[in-house]
């Protein structure tokens, strides 16, 4: 074992000092930050630095509105994956673990690699890895026990995606680490797309608690960028937009902070006036009514005849 790590190390190295390496592949690049950029020896023992009791519930508490969110997700996912040998971890945007779940015939076998709650996984501290380079490049990533740059973790491999809070901004990274020899290439797949999908929904429950107080419309989702969802006020003035949302509709937080008309951003019609809009008012109350004109006058707090005239006035004088 010795042996092999010394091979990848020297492997990763040469990667490195070959001049072109960054251009070869997304791995190759994050080697040559991890080893020009922040000096890391791929060769060297794990600095075992993790952040514990006040300070790791601080930075819990700190993230505890994601945490919210994330919880039944994070249990969810788990067993899915749990029986197959596999760990589930959330980290903050500084690679420091905040949840992590594994067997209990497990847990040691991932406290001695590291994946275990404040423990730090960023490019800076660890090199090449799922959480760290899923940070840096903002996507979701598959890191194999042979694509680490440090060869102290090359018995594992990592299957990552990004998660972005309601503004938009990254927020964290779902993680699914695997030291189960016999899980190559095809399981790395699958579990990474459960990974992907986890991280959506985990996006769309933080978003929805964010803004609990609005209605949520969702837009078609584009394959790859997360869920498209609005945030839309009682006046129905779009207030807030997810990620995919805003890259979709083109919403950067300058047209957000001045709320605009959902048809607008959605494109689907102009402007209407103040005829339609109280016919859909009218409308509204005669379906909440069941179509009986005197209750729907009450609930607008108008007389009936009040209501037969301005139903005639929206051309809706066949309704009575």
């Amino acid at each position: 074992m010795t042996e092999r790590k010394g091979i990848h190390s020297e492997h990763v190295l040469a990667t490195v000092q070959s001049g072109n390496a960054a251009a070869t592949s997304p791995v190759a690049a994050s080697w040559c930050r991890s080893a020009i950029h922040h000096g890391l020896d791929p060769s060297a023992s794990r600095r075992g630095e993790r952040i514990g009791g006040a300070e790791l519930a601080t930075l819990r508490a700190a993230n505890g509105e994601l945490l919210a969110a994330a919880t039944p997700v994070l249990d969810t996912l788990y067993g899915s994956v749990g029986r197959t040998g596999c760990c589930v971890v959330l980290s903050d945007t500084d690679g420091v673990i905040l949840e992590a779940r594994s067997a209990d015939g497990d847990n040691a076998l991932f406290d001695a690699v590291g994946l275990t709650s404040g423990a730090q996984w960023s490019e800076a501290a660890e090199g090449t890895n799922g959480i760290g380079t899923c940070l840096v490049e903002q996507r979701p990533v598959t890191i194999l026990r042979h694509e680490h740059f440090a060869s102290r973790n090359v018995g594992v491999s990592c299957m990552d995606a990004p998660i972005f809070d309601p503004q938009g901004q990254l927020v964290a990274a779902l993680d699914v680490s695997s030291a189960r020899a016999d899980h190559g290439d095809a399981m790395a797949a699958l579990i990474s797309a459960l990974v992907q999908d986890a991280a959506r929904q985990i996006e769309r429950d933080y978003f929805c608690r964010h803004f609990a107080h609005a209605r949520i419309v969702y837009a078609p989702d584009q394959p790859g960028r997360g869920s498209a969802l609005l945030a839309v006020d009682r006046d129905d003035l779009v207030i807030g937009a997810t990620r995919a949302a805003r890259r979709q509709f083109q919403l950067g937080n300058d047209r957000l902070a001045k709320p605009r008309p959902l048809a607008d951003v959605l494109g689907t019609g102009e402007m209407t006036g103040f005829e339609e809009s109280e016919r859909a008012v009218l409308r509204q109350a005669l379906a909440r009514s069941g179509g009986n004109v005197a209750a729907a006058a009450r609930l607008l707090g108008i007389g009936r005849a009040t209501m037969y005239r301005r139903m005639e006035r929206a051309g809706m004088g066949g309704m009575h």
